[in-house]
């Protein structure tokens, strides 16, 4: 029987950590963007890229967190906070640019992913606790890179990262 080659695998917290340093990248990149367009552009890598990173914390890291930890608060917590996210993303992607309102629903989603990285990525959150329960980081890390791909469309593997427009140039 022939062996499938296994790509090298990859930590579930490790690929959640680089999703959140990409998606505070664009944010920056947002904020001194000096075209409406380049604006327009970032916001959209944003709101994709945080679409398919809820899904797939909701879908594969959170339940396995919470079975493996029992720690209801912070799971809540992170689920209410997702919650928020997305409905701001919603009126983001259903507005344009030029709405005056563009600019500050940005914003405001910067400061909410901040505030929920922040409180995942502490000493004591969601993280150090997954670390800490004995979840099996490198299965899970898998499971969420396939889910990962089947959602962007884009092969496990190419690249760093499965985000199409993750090397876009600058403003």
């Amino acid at each position: 029987m022939a062996t499938r080659k296994r790509s090298r695998s990859i930590d579930a917290i490790a690929l959640l950590k680089a999703d959140h340093r990409q998606v505070e990248s664009w944010f920056s990149q947002c904020e001194k963007a000096r075209t409406v367009e380049r604006k327009a552009d970032l916001a959209t890598r944003i709101c994709e890229a945080l679409r398919v990173h809820t899904a797939i914390e909701e879908e594969i890291f959170y339940p396995a967190f919470l079975e493996a930890t029992g720690e209801t608060r912070l799971h809540h917590e992170a689920e209410i906070e997702h919650a928020g996210a997305k409905r701001l993303i919603e009126q983001i992607e259903q507005s344009d640019s030029a709405d005056e309102y563009f600019g500050a629903r940005v914003k405001v989603l910067s400061e909410m992913i901040k505030h929920h990285v922040k409180e995942e990525e502490r000493p004591g959150g969601l993280f150090a606790l997954a670390r800490r329960s004995g979840m099996d980081l490198a299965e899970i890390g898998e499971r969420m890179k396939m889910r990962k791909g089947a959602l962007t469309g884009v092969p496990e593997g190419i690249g760093s990262s499965v985000y199409p427009a993750a090397a876009a140039p600058g403003d």
